[in-house]
């Protein structure tokens, strides 16, 4: 049979001839290139073997596959592989197995546990389908759920503040950080043996009190307003209102609280003689509808967490002055989410399937 004629673009020529020139290419694509310029200068496929020190059948093949696919051709052909050893019928076992309780003496599975408890499935198969699924055997989070019944009402409350509060009103985000602990301990940088640099604090630390601190986040502005008490009993909170109040005179004024007693009592008295003041309780173990939740988090990050304190006067003197410097550069929170649902968890893998 008359050999396939080839005709190189000089695109293809050049490409081929990088190929040769890169040292990164593999030997066996360098050699198959070797073949292609070779027989594109006319050769036949015995001259081209015997410059190459090859087979004609080799020179034949690439001449045939470069013909039909081009540059693809001068590629491997896909292979089959090694036959899957598992099927679908060892994951569903694996995820079936999930549901079973562990061995005497364990809380959980883990892969060399469901490995032996299975028999016939390596472990490291059960890491790829459970790598596939998304399970983590290991890793455990911790929670808090809601059992408020009116959670759907009350969060929908709250929301409706942060995406439409009422025009001409002040709405404010109002909780306690309490026992805030001035915490003396030594800081600064350590060198490591790999040149790397990295700052922290000694693990020992002197104790030298505590302070409570009471914040109110304005949520159109993102303002913050705080105070600082000994204690967080109702009489520290209701002083602390009476001075956020004398800041709004005659303004109508939506505060959003959590649950505490000191923030509900049986007889509220103070809200009976304050008409222009309204709560609005977030859902019970709900407080992280709160928004002055995530300014307590940016304070505790960048104003208290690691530093190094020798009395409360000095921790409530820092947490000041980061105050009045946020307040510089304060923005509204974005709250984008119109609707929050009260998630519980599942007892088992298939029921979270379904």
């Amino acid at each position: 049979m008359k050999a396939a004629e080839l005709a190189l673009t000089s695109e293809q020529r050049a490409t081929l001839r990088s190929w040769l020139a890169a040292g990164k290419t593999e030997q066996r694509v360098a050699f198959r290139a070797q073949i292609i310029l070779a027989v594109a200068e006319g050769l036949s496929n015995k001259a081209a073997a015997a410059r190459l020190a090859t087979r004609p059948a080799a020179v034949s093949k690439w001449r045939g596959r470069f013909a039909r696919y081009g540059l693809a051709g001068v590629a491997d052909a896909p292979r089959s592989g090694k036959p899957r050893h598992y099927e679908a019928k060892h994951r569903r076992r694996i995820i079936a197995a999930l549901d079973a309780p562990p061995p005497a003496g364990y809380t959980r599975w883990n892969g060399p546990l469901l490995a032996k408890h299975l028999g016939d499935i390596s472990k490291h198969q059960i890491w790829r389908v459970l790598r596939a699924h998304e399970i983590s055997l290991e890793r455990r989070r911790s929670w808090c759920i809601s059992t408020d019944p009116a959670f759907a009402q009350k969060a929908a409350d709250v929301v409706a503040l942060y995406l439409q509060p009422p025009e001409n009103a002040v709405v404010l985000s109002v909780d306690e950080k309490p026992h805030i602990q001035a915490l003396e301990r030594a800081q600064g940088w350590l060198k490591l043996p790999n040149s790397k640099a990295l700052t922290g604090f000694n693990h020992e630390y002197k104790r030298h009190g505590t302070t409570t601190l009471f914040a109110a986040l304005e949520v159109t502005t993102g303002l913050v307003k705080a105070g600082h008490y000994r204690r967080r009993r109702r009489v520290e909170f209701l002083h602390f209102m009476n001075r956020i109040l004398a800041q709004h005179p005659g303004r109508e004024i939506h505060v959003i609280l959590d649950n505490l007693n000191t923030h509900k009592p049986k007889h509220d008295r103070w809200l009976a003689r304050h008409k222009n003041v309204h709560f609005h309780f977030t859902p019970t173990h709900a407080s992280w509808l709160n928004q002055v939740e995530v300014w307590f988090s940016i304070l505790s990050r960048h104003a208290v967490a690691g530093a190094s304190f020798t009395s409360p006067r000095q921790v409530r003197e820092q947490i000041d002055a980061f105050i009045s410097t946020y307040n510089q550069d304060a923005h509204p929170f974005e709250w984008t989410k119109q609707v929050v649902f009260s998630k519980h968890p599942r007892s088992t893998y298939a029921n979270l399937r379904n």
